[in-house]
């Protein structure tokens, strides 16, 4: 019999090892069992593909997956009871007819069209006329000289003692002044333009008389806004539409500081919001210097004051309306000695006028502005009770400069950022705004008209909308590209921002959302949540009686 030692075997035998000579077969086998050994829950079973589901099955799943989904989005947890049902199948009649139009020419879809070009198309919607209608809440990014319509500054252009040097024509705009009498120096701040002098100062009556009424308006409507029929070649970049912006603020600033313009200027703006069914302002703004014919001058603080009188007169007699707080906002593009004044007076503003002036921001296109972190020492000195709500992110780089005021808005502590384009870029960034319940101010036809994004259904706030995100929709400079206060707005992301599920909750939702993440004390809040919830009813109620007187008839 063949002694053991000359059998190979890979066993151990008491403490003797035999060690047999591998083939590659055998060390195949040893890796096997090395791995069969390993601690897997699955090590020793033989997992098996599950079988195809059932078309009857792929569908109720598929259902199901996509139920989910629609329970996460913006909106989902806002019940919907009574007449507010029957209103919200009428809204989504007139939402579903217009994305089915879009979807069958594509050319058709708003959205996704530059909104100068569709703007008369978007007038004569159905979907947009209900907009109108609808109660809004509170509209938290504004800024202060781009509230009211084009239309207000042409009637503040027929106010006694205005007068013009310059013409429309030729690629120059006028200069303007009010004064008793003709101007011997350039407009306040402001240089000679080449070839002009003191002799060129007309009345505007006078030069509204020689070329006609409609005609001079049109040019005064044209040279206060970014409006042009033509968009994709005037505004080829982000600069060109920025560039127009200083020159409408150029011509613009001496009209409107003229202290009984300004006046007339911010209760036409109330008016208008109020007529678009916004119930509270927040509002950004650089608090100017005003000026009157006899010389004198009026600082910030007077200013403010304008503001709180104007606010206080225009509640009493529109009691609706919730009030107006104001952020104060000058330019980011300074040296950090100019910020030291601006701080300075933030700092004063919210000794004196604490309750009014809730927050402080800084403005200016971000690409070639300064940026947050040049002035972190400075703002980290402000008391903490005065509050941030920073521009941030509003530009289409992701890790240049501008997109980096992302990090430092969210660091600082503010409480809302302004556009925040770029958040989507950041997962880190997009997780904390979540978690610290920061509310991001979503401005669409802003976004659109500043070259940010051409296509709403591109828009970074559609996921945002996808998900229950903290946001809210507002209007940024909405007389510049000829918008209401606050309707082409919430219609522009409505109808090109959410999917087609999502209904009358999100308006809802959004005008709730206004009031939670608002300024206001928690008093001011109660208050304006039941002036809202007052006119959502009646308007509810109004509508649905509509439809069904409407029902009546057709039947």
């Amino acid at each position: 019999m063949a002694r053991l030692a000359k059998q190979p075997s890979p066993f151990r035998c008491r403490t003797i090892v035999f060690q047999p000579k591998l083939t590659c077969s055998s060390s195949l086998l040893l890796l096997c069992c090395w791995l069969a050994l390993l601690p897997s829950p699955e090590a020793h079973t033989i997992i098996e593909r599950p079988s195809r589901p059932s078309p009857e099955d792929y569908r109720y799943q598929r259902a199901l997956l996509a139920s989910e989904e629609s329970a996460l989005a913006f909106g989902a947890d806002i019940p919907l009871a009574g007449n507010e049902i029957l209103v919200n199948n009428h809204l989504m009649d007139l939402k579903r007819d217009e994305l089915e139009k879009g979807y069958t020419n594509p050319f058709n879809f708003s959205p996704a069209r530059h909104f100068f070009e569709v703007l008369d198309q978007i007038n004569a919607s159905p979907l947009f006329r209900f907009v109108r209608e609808l109660p809004k809440g509170a509209v938290l990014h504004a800024h202060d000289t781009a509230l009211a319509s084009t239309e207000v500054i042409v009637k503040a252009t027929y106010q006694p003692h205005l007068w013009q040097r310059g013409c429309f024509e030729h690629g120059r705009q006028p200069e303007f002044l009010f004064s008793r009498t003709k101007p011997t120096a350039p407009q306040r701040g402001n240089k000679h333009n080449d070839g002009d002098d003191d002799d060129d100062w007309e009345l505007v009556q006078t030069v509204r008389e020689r070329m006609g009424p409609a005609r001079y308006d049109e040019h005064v409507r044209q040279l206060f806004s970014l409006y042009t029929l033509d968009p994709q070649t005037a505004y080829r970049s982000i600069n060109d539409v920025w560039d127009r912006f200083s020159q409408i603020f150029l011509a613009f600033n001496p009209i409107v500081t003229y202290r009984p313009v300004w006046e007339f200027y911010f209760r036409e703006a109330l008016r208008e919001f109020h007529e678009d069914n916004v119930l509270y302002l927040e509002f950004r703004g650089l608090l100017p210097t005003l000026y009157d014919l006899d010389g004198k001058t009026y600082g910030p603080e007077e200013v403010v004051q304008i503001y709180r009188t104007i606010t206080e007169e225009f509640k009493a007699t529109h009691p609706r309306f919730a009030g107006t707080k104001f952020i104060y906002a000058p330019l980011r593009l300074v040296d950090n000695q100019t910020m030291d004044q601006y701080l300075s007076l933030a700092e004063r503003l919210h000794r004196l006028h604490g309750d009014y002036v809730v927050a402080f921001d800084l403005v200016g296109q971000e690409d070639l502005g300064r940026q947050l972190l040049d002035f972190v020492p400075q703002l980290l000195q402000l008391p903490a009770s005065i509050n941030f709500v920073f521009h941030a992110g509003e530009t289409n780089w992701n890790g240049m400069p501008s997109d980096g005021n992302l990090f430092d808005a969210i660091m600082l502590g503010t409480k809302r950022i302004g556009h925040g384009y770029s958040l989507l870029k950041h997962p880190l960034l997009l997780e904390k705004v979540r978690q610290r319940n920061i509310c991001v101010e979503i401005n669409p036809v802003s976004n659109q008209v500043l070259r940010l994004v051409a296509d709403h259904r591109n828009h970074p706030a559609s996921v945002l909308f996808a998900s229950d995100f903290p946001l809210v929709v507002s209007s940024d400079d909405p007389s510049f590209w000829r918008a209401a206060p606050l309707s082409h707005d919430f219609y522009m992301a409505f109808l090109g921002m959410t999917r087609v599920g999502q209904d009358l909750r999100v308006f809802k939702k959004l005008a709730l959302n206004s009031i939670r993440y608002s300024l206001m004390s928690d008093r001011e809040k109660e208050v304006a949540l039941g002036k809202f919830e007052l006119a959502w009813d009646g308007f509810i109620d109004r509508k649905a009686e509509q439809l069904r007187a409407s029902s009546r008839n057709e039947v």
